[in-house]
């Protein structure tokens, strides 16, 4: 029986249809040009690299994803040797897309989107919006005063989706968006965690009420001053109405006294009509028949006006129950450009 010959060196053996080949490691063989590998996902770099292009620097990249930075910087790292490009530049404080990478960001960032989406659209597609849930974390003011012709139209829209209203306050509201508990929050910010975006949809002037036949109803223009005489009722100090008012009153050097400190508008206004003292509160509060038992005056001269609008998570993609919900308070709001804009404590 005769032997096969052995291969020659520089030699490795592979197999074909008809059993075994020989293919030549020489100097005459062509080898594919070396390839970075981290972690081996292309999906994985392109959604870091996506990240990084959305918000503008790789910290805040890897906080939305919940990475190191490391990892983002590796995942780019490989993006770009892999394709042979430098897709970013760095400047001083973000970093900004180069003519590759804007053309790369604008084929990725759609496969991206629809991968993460996948599951729900397909979901969506087999049944509707019927089974689904939506979690939404608001304070006890906007529940009451600002969202109900919006819940009553999506669920009249949507009726088999289950929907929870979180009753918190505002930093408990942005743990549990921040834990992603729920899919967004609703309420008014004075600031802007670069983390957070926030779009608001109604503004609201500031008001001061007092009870019928008080001093202050027969001044026709209250001032600042005319307030200090009296005792205000607010809300708690962890609350942005009382360190708002606390801050204009410092502001203009203005004392002024707190009597009873006490939570939710309604409280409020049936202690200011009972006579207990007078308060400072958002428009979105007073109905007409407020008009009828408290004296109000517009402070808008002294108070700025308080947004309530919709708070997401930059990097948390929204569901179709969601996008269904935010629709109905306007239409686009969180559109691809506003979603990943910087936050207003940046602008």
């Amino acid at each position: 029986m005769t032997k096969s010959p052995l291969p020659a060196k520089n030699t490795r053996v592979g197999r074909s249809r008809g059993g075994l080949a020989v293919v030549s490691e020489g100097p005459t063989a062509q080898k594919s040009p070396p390839r970075f590998y981290y972690k081996g996902s292309r999906l994985k770099q392109l959604r870091a690299f996506c990240m990084i292009a959305k918000l503008g620097t790789l910290s805040r990249a890897a906080d939305a994803l919940f990475l190191s930075q490391p990892s983002i910087s590796l995942q780019l790292r490989a993006l770009e040797q892999e394709l042979g490009a430098h897709l970013i530049e760095r400047r001083r404080r973000r970093v900004v897309l180069t003519r590759e990478g804007q053309a790369l960001y604008d084929l990725a960032l759609p496969l991206v989107e629809g991968l993460d989406q996948l599951d729900q659209r397909f979901r969506v597609l087999r049944t509707g919006l019927s089974g689904g849930e939506l979690h939404i974390a608001a304070g006890t003011s906007t529940i009451q005063y600002l969202l109900p012709p919006y819940v009553a139209a999506f669920r009249d829209q949507h009726p088999n989706v289950k929907l929870q209203l979180h009753n918190v306050t505002g930093k408990d509201g942005l743990a549990l968006l921040r834990s992603d508990q729920v899919d967004f929050a609703v309420g008014s910010m004075l600031d802007v965690p670069n983390d957070l975006s926030y779009e608001p949809v109604q503004s609201y002037d500031p008001m001061l009420i007092a009870p019928p036949g008080h001093a202050l109803a027969a001044l026709r223009d209250v001032r600042l001053e005319d307030l200090s005489a009296y005792g205000l009722i607010l809300p708690p100090q962890r609350l942005t109405t009382y360190r708002l008012v606390d801050l204009i009153f410092q502001q203009r050097k203005v004392p002024f006294r707190v009597a009873i400190e006490v939570g939710g508008w309604e409280v409020i206004k049936h202690y200011v009509a009972l006579g207990l003292g007078i308060s400072i509160v958002t428009g979105i509060c007073i109905g007409q028949e407020d008009h009828e038992r408290l004296t109000v005056r517009n402070m808008s001269a002294y108070f700025p006006q308080r947004s309530y609008g919709v708070v997401v998570r930059k990097g948390k993609y929204l569901s179709t129950e969601a996008r269904a919900f935010i629709d109905l308070v306007r239409p686009g709001l969180f559109s691809r450009h506003d979603y990943w804009a910087a936050g207003h404590s940046d602008r």
